[in-house]
């Protein structure tokens, strides 16, 4: 464990950290131009970014997008159940605590180290709890019917693990849902985009209401970039979830119904027998110096 830090610096100037956790070299990173702000990288992939004085503030595309999707689903300051697979700094989590007091948090990190990290220099507030296990054997052990929402953003070094991308994963996400309730996961995909399409394919094995966010570019082929998708045994919000989406700084486009039948195509579900990782993003996709 090791903390690079300079005698003589004053208080008020935070200065980076390095840590050595269980998958890789964990780093804190400053933002100069938001005093309480940090961006987490592992291996200099950007993991988190969380605002100590705003956890509002939600400064990563994607994470804005779920934060939409957790304003849409149920009456603004509503307390929901969550669960969280992929912790990281625990953004989205901070931010239900602050816009949905009283929620039910738990949080399934993989990482022990990082953990103590997040714990150590970004401390979350009460109602969140964190556990440390694997996200599918986590998923599996929840509670039947207890959640209104199940967030799976679970990268190992930047790319989604194959078993967490199949029918049955799916499945279990569907079984800790109270009926409406929401499963939405953040993954990431390039030209020509046939992960993306074989995992709406899954989701829709399994909810019969499905949508999927990304940026134009993205949704086009053009480049690789997050998405998000989205299932539920309800009908979901789109509309206003399609409004919030477009009014970002930048726009993402909600695919459902027959957009979504377009990219999907021919794509088959996923089973474990033959689940895989998401594809490698091209080299520099998200690499911090």
């Amino acid at each position: 464990m090791t903390h690079h830090e300079q005698p003589g610096q004053p208080e008020d100037e935070p200065l980076p950290v390095h840590r050595e956790t269980a998958l890789g070299t964990a780093r804190l990173l400053p933002d100069i131009d938001r005093p309480q702000a940090w961006l987490l990288t592992l291996d200099g992939t950007p993991q988190s970014y969380v605002d100590l004085a705003d956890p509002t503030h939600l400064e990563f595309e994607y994470t804005r997008r779920i934060g939409h999707l957790a304003d849409t689903i149920a009456p603004a300051g509503q307390p929901l159940d969550a669960l969280h697979l992929g912790g990281g700094a625990l953004t989205l989590p901070r931010y239900l605590a602050a816009t949905r007091p009283g929620s039910r948090q738990h949080v399934v990190e993989a990482d022990g180290p990082l953990v103590d990290l997040v714990a150590d220099r970004l401390p979350w507030p009460d109602g969140i709890r964190v556990t440390v296990g694997v996200a599918r054997t986590a998923l599996a052990a929840a509670p039947p019917g207890a959640a209104d929402l199940v967030v799976a953003d679970v990268f190992h070094g930047s790319r989604t693990p194959a078993h967490l991308t199949s029918v049955e994963f799916v499945a279990l996400a569907a079984a800790a849902l109270r009926p409406g309730g929401c499963y939405a996961a953040n993954l990431a995909d390039g030209p020509p985009l046939a992960f993306a399409a074989a995992q709406a394919a899954t989701l829709r094995a399994v909810f019969p209401h499905t949508c999927l966010a990304a940026e134009p570019a993205v949704l086009r082929g053009r480049r690789y970039g997050n998405v998000l998708l989205i299932g539920s045994t309800a009908p979901l919000p789109t509309a206003e979830l399609a409004r919030r989406l477009a009014g970002d700084p930048f726009p993402a486009r909600l695919a459902d119904g027959p957009d979504l039948d377009a990219l999907t195509g021919t794509a088959r579900p996923v089973h474990d027998t033959h689940a895989v990782d998401s594809p490698p993003p091209p080299d520099g996709a998200f690499s911090v110096g």
